[in-house]
């Protein structure tokens, strides 16, 4: 039990479930206590010890239904006999050999394998793959590719070969036999098949995630489909979360750096030098302040959820951060974000603002008219969206005071660099005014350039 044990965490883990060396140590005390004879008190006495929310019982019990659904390895000798009686463990009990009702007994001199599918004794088959599929460690399994492999190696853990040479010499002594081992190995391979299905569905569901991730992270986020957009949700919000995690943190005041010999000799003069006091240069960090102002018009109309959810885990990263949400004209949103879930609030910007015909020169005006008290000499302001006004005037002008007010001025635009400049987009007229220009075409870069960002506070 408790290599089955080592195998479930691993199957844990990979459903999401952070099962550390200690909490593992204490599952393995729980079940100790509790014993595996009873599956009811077993899932819950795992739970109880492993699963630290409720997200993670619901995966866990998932996890525990399908990882159990599967026979034990069989231990027909003890642990100390293993070694002397191999053969004896892959052996069916005696009582269970019947052979085929025409046929009479089984010929003498099989192997056990063919024994086994001849006496059609579904337990016992059932727990012989399950030895040899710890035998192929299958737990190994990552790709839906390696299917073929460990089904392979789990039928020759079981003795394949030797069925073969039993196949073949059945075929001329004892055709109907013969025939039907055959029908009885094509039913083996089909019980391997499933076994292998599901220890892809235990043992390689992170590893599937996690690939399916890194392929979300990198695709045009114009470029979505439909049936992704819940998906790619879900990946900006372990993005959010990554940020909270990185910096939302109190920065610690570390003694590191360069030694500030002047300062260090001054505070030391009472013992004539001897530096007992160190005192070390810092450089002086700004207290963050951010201003987003986000494009929700309808040529961005499907990049702009991703923007906004990455504004409002801004929102819970930055203390100072006023956010603005525009396509025709310009509303402030920083009480939405801040007051609402993601969801709702999105909802609320769009229904409000979004949608709409791009104008930036006219959302400009708006800003500078009622916001632009808000820049000082210590605000990052980040310009999300892809610069196409339609041909209306682009107020480049306003750009300019912008940049000038502020400490640097970003702008994100999700369209790659060759369109810039092109139609109506105004992208190479405004980046005349811009600290920094930055292509956010996936969620990648659109991670990166926030978190460079958020870092330069730091």
């Amino acid at each position: 039990m408790r290599e089955n044990l080592h195998r479930f965490f691993r199957a844990a883990r990979g459903v999401g479930v952070h099962v550390s060396p200690a909490e593992s140590i204490d599952a393995m005390r729980a079940v100790a206590q509790v014993g595996v004879s009873d599956r009811a008190v077993l899932r819950d006495a795992l739970l109880l010890t492993l699963a630290k929310s409720q997200d993670e019982k619901l995966a866990l019990g998932d996890c525990f239904d399908l990882f159990f659904s599967q026979p034990e390895p069989r231990q027909d000798q003890p642990e100390a006999n293993n070694d002397d009686a191999p053969q004896d463990a892959d052996r069916p009990p005696s009582s269970g050999a019947p052979s085929d009702a025409g046929e009479g007994q089984s010929p003498e001199g099989l192997g056990p394998l063919a024994q086994m599918l001849l006496s059609q004794d579904r337990n016992t088959i059932a727990a012989a793959i399950a030895s040899a599929s710890g035998a192929a460690s299958l737990s190994d399994i990552r790709y839906s590719t390696q299917r073929g492999i460990f089904s392979s190696r789990i039928l020759d853990a079981m003795g394949l070969q030797r069925l073969r040479d039993d196949l073949d010499g059945l075929t001329t002594t004892n055709p109907a036999q013969a025939e039907r081992l055959r029908a009885a190995l094509d039913a083996l391979r089909e019980a391997v098949r499933d076994t292998v299905s599901q220890g892809l569905a235990l043992y390689a569901r992170e590893e599937a995630e996690n690939l399916r991730n890194e392929i979300l992270r990198n695709a045009p986020l114009a470029r979505i489909e439909r049936r992704q957009v819940t998906e790619m949700r879900a990946l900006i919000r372990q993005i959010a979360r990554r940020l909270r995690e990185r910096y939302s943190k109190p920065r610690k005041r570390q003694r590191r750096g360069h030694l500030d010999v002047r300062r260090t000799l001054r505070r030391n003069a009472a013992w004539g030098g001897v530096p007992f006091l160190t005192a070390w240069k810092r450089k002086h960090r700004d207290r963050p302040k951010i201003v987003a102002l986000c494009d929700v018009s309808g040529s961005v109309a499907q990049v702009s959820d991703f923007f906004l959810l990455l504004i409002h885990s801004l929102h819970e990263v930055v203390d100072d951060v006023r956010s603005f949400a525009f396509s025709s004209h310009l509303i402030e949103v920083s009480e939405i974000l801040e007051s609402k879930s993601p969801e709702e609030a999105m909802s609320e910007i769009m229904s409000n603002v979004g949608f709409g015909s791009s104008d930036y020169g006219s959302s400009l005006v708006d800003f500078e008219k009622e916001f632009m008290s808000t820049l000082t000499p210590q605000t990052t302001v980040i310009v999300l969206g892809d610069a196409r006004s339609n041909n209306l005037d682009p107020r480049a002008d306003i750009l300019r005071r912008i940049s000038d007010r502020s400490k640097r001025l970003v702008w994100l635009n999700p369209e790659g660099r060759l369109a810039w400049g092109f139609g109506d987009s105004e992208m190479p007229r405004y980046a005349t005014f811009c600290t920094v220009v930055r292509q956010c075409a996936t969620a990648h870069q659109l991670e990166r350039a926030v978190s460079d960002i958020v870092a330069t506070y730091q």
